[in-house]
């Protein structure tokens, strides 16, 4: 254990704390030796104060890890933020500026102009946004955000499409699962047997990011993508997994062929959590699906499917990805991996 990187959890009792938790249980590169939380839980064992919900036990090395508030020392290089968004801003800052290495999930910081949005296995030249941070410059320290949890599943399926072909126009309209919303998230009378059309904050993270995600670094900035995404945002009765459905136009006239050929394309980072396959494809129109797709590649695979004509724009595709796992804690330690193979983190 000694010859790992020490980490530690920030609002470690929440539901994305709790994933990173559970992920780094056994990780070849992260020992977890840190949690921290809000002032209410400070000082107590984490096994006493947390209502875990994952469905493997809390690792050993961690059960009787004390909370710590988050303006405390820490005896960790690389910082995991599970924070809600109504404190991670100021925290995140604070301990960068200390010289941590800081791998946030919120919503803070995915837009400052100095600040990598990243899927690395999209735009990893990003990270070198990284040089630019004023808390880089002084103390060594960084902020890394990975996206919204349906912007992953959005990017992922359209990088090898604007990549060889461009986009003009995206339309989604997303099914969410619960899980999404956090502990306890969504009451069940308002949600079983019921479609809950709206999510606060969430056409708009997915009508942005992908923009910052596949735009090009000139000087000090991230210059955006050209084209137009506009989404609908729906909370269905699935506890895990985000299904959507996408349409697209290209800018230039292509194939079914040459576009499903495209997202075989994707280089295997070759880090402890990437999957075997990035984006798989099915033929079959009924797939993917949460209950047959959820886990695929220890749910960092994103499936999309039944690639047709579409009558408004050019295409139309149903895409689908694990939230928790690929588009929020399984990402942060997908980034924070790729950290350490690049020396960023040392």
């Amino acid at each position: 254990m000694s010859s790992k990187i020490k980490a530690g959890v920030l609002g470690c009792t929440g539901a994305v704390g709790q994933k990173l938790i559970s992920l780094l249980g056994n990780h070849p590169l992260f020992e977890v030796t840190e949690v921290a939380a809000s002032d209410n839980s400070a000082g107590i064992k984490y096994s006493e104060r947390v209502n875990w919900k994952e469905a493997s036990d809390i690792p050993v090395a961690v059960k009787n890890l004390t909370i710590k508030k988050c303006s405390e020392e820490l005896d960790a290089k690389i910082l995991f933020s599970g924070l809600d968004s109504n404190v991670a801003g100021e925290i995140e800052e604070f301990y960068a500026s200390k010289g941590y290495a800081v791998v946030s999930n919120s919503k803070n910081h995915r837009m400052s102009a100095d600040v990598p949005l990243i899927i690395p296995e999209v735009n990893y030249t990003h990270f070198d946004l990284i040089h630019k941070q004023e808390s880089y410059k002084k103390s060594g320290g960084f902020i890394v955000t990975n996206p919204n949890c349906s912007t992953v599943v959005l990017a992922v399926t359209l990088y090898p499409v604007y990549k060889k072909f461009g986009l003009k126009k995206v339309m989604v309209t997303t099914m969410q699962a619960i899980s999404g919303a956090g502990y306890p998230g969504i009451p069940s009378m308002d949600i079983l047997g019921n479609v809950v059309p709206h999510i606060k904050d969430e056409e708009d993270k997915m009508q942005t990011e992908p923009l910052k995600i596949f735009g090009t670094i000139e000087g000090k900035e991230v210059i955006f993508a050209d084209f137009k995404i506009s989404a609908s945002c729906n909370r269905v009765p699935v506890r895990d997994g985000h299904t959507m459905s996408i349409s697209f136009e290209t800018e230039k006239k292509t194939s079914k062929d040459e576009i499903v050929n495209s997202f075989g394309e994707y280089e295997n980072l070759g880090l402890p959590s990437s999957p075997e396959t990035v984006l798989k494809y099915f033929s079959d129109p009924f797939r993917p699906q949460p209950l047959l797709d959820g886990m695929s590649g220890g749910g960092m695979t994103v499936s999309a499917g039944n690639l047709r004509k579409c009558n408004i724009l050019d295409w139309k595709i149903n895409a689908f990805g694990h939230n928790t796992i690929r588009g929020a804690a399984g990402a942060a330690i997908l980034n924070a991996e790729y950290l350490v193979k690049n020396k960023f983190v040392k």
